[in-house]
C-alpha cells in the first residue's frame, strides 16, 4: 500500500502548517489546501515544509465552494489516490458583540467554519467508505464549548462542528471511517498574538498550565486521531487547552 493521502484545509496557517508537518512525518502524503490570494503566505509555508521534500504540496481552494472542493478531491483521487485523511482546519473570525454584528459577519463565519466542513466531508466521504478506511478530524475550539464574548458567530460554528462530527461518526462507523474533533485552547499563533497584550495576559493567567499552547501540541493530537490504529475512537472531542476548560 502506498502512502495514505491527507488533505488539510487551512493548511498554510499557523496550526495548519504544523498539522501538515506532523502528518507528513507520520508517513502521509499531505495536501495543504488554502486560499491562493497571498503569495507571501504560500512562500512562507513552502519554506516551513521544505525539509519534507515532496511529501507536502499546496493546492488552492475556497472551502465555501462545494464544486471546487469536489473537483479537488476528484483530481487528487486521479493523480495521488483516494483521500484517506481529512483535517478541517480552515477558519476565520469576525468578532463583535451580537448587537453590532451584521448578517455578513454572521454568514461569513458560518460559511467558512461550518459550511466548509460540510463541503469537504461531503466530497471525501464516498471514497473513504468505499475503501473501508478514513479519518476525519475537525478543528473546533474551546470557545465552542464555553462561548466567548463577541463570538456568537464563531462559537456557534465551532459548537455546530462537533454536533456534525458526532452525527457523521454514527453514519460511517461501520465503514472503517472515524470522525472526531479537536478543540484547541489559546495557542501561540498570529491570531492570538494580535490580541492586545493586557487581554492576552489575562487569558494566560486563566490557563492552569500557565502558558499558551504551541501549534505542534495541537498537531500531535490531530496525528494521534488520524493514525491507522485509532479506529476505536470516533465521535469524540479532544480538548487541548492547558486546563482552561475541563469537563468529562
Amino acid at each position: 500500500m502506498g502512502k495514505r493521502i491527507a488533505l488539510v484545509t487551512g493548511g498554510i496557517g499557523g496550526l495548519g502548517t504544523e498539522i501538515c508537518r506532523h502528518l507528513a512525518r507520520s508517513g502521509r502524503h499531505v495536501v495543504a489546501a488554502d486560499l491562493a490570494g497571498r503569495a507571501d503566505r504560500i512562500e512562507a509555508f513552502r519554506a516551513a515544509v521544505a525539509d519534507l521534500g515532496d511529501q507536502v504540496q499546496f493546492e488552492p481552494l475556497d472551502v465555501t465552494d462545494l464544486d471546487a472542493c469536489a473537483d479537488l478531491v476528484a483530481r487528487l483521487g486521479a493523480t495521488l489516490g483516494t483521500v484517506s485523511i481529512l483535517v478541517n482546519a480552515a477558519g476565520i473570525t469576525r468578532d463583535t458583540s451580537l448587537r453590532k454584528m451584521t448578517a455578513e459577519q454572521w454568514n461569513d463565519v458560518l460559511r467558512v467554519n461550518l459550511g466548509g466542513v460540510f463541503n469537504l466531508c461531503r466530497s471525501v466521504v464516498d471514497g473513504m467508505t468505499m475503501q473501508g478506511f478514513g479519518r476525519i478530524v475537525n478543528i473546533s475550539s474551546v470557545n465552542g464549548q464555553t462561548g466567548q464574548f463577541g463570538q456568537t458567530n464563531y462559537s456557534a460554528a465551532k459548537a455546530g462542528m462537533h454536533g456534525f462530527t458526532m452525527a457523521l461518526a454514527r453514519e460511517v462507523a461501520k465503514k472503517g471511517v472515524t470522525v472526531n474533533s479537536v478543540s484547541p485552547g489559546y495557542c501561540n499563533t498570529a491570531m492570538v498574538q494580535a490580541v492586545p497584550e493586557e487581554i492576552r495576559n489575562q487569558i494566560v493567567a486563566a490557563i492552569p498550565v500557565g502558558r499558551l499552547g504551541e501549534p505542534h501540541e495541537i498537531a500531535r493530537a490531530v496525528a494521534f486521531l488520524a493514525a491507522d490504529d485509532a479506529g476505536f475512537i470516533t465521535g469524540a472531542n479532544l480538548p487541548v487547552n492547558g486546563g482552561y476548560f475541563m469537563d468529562f
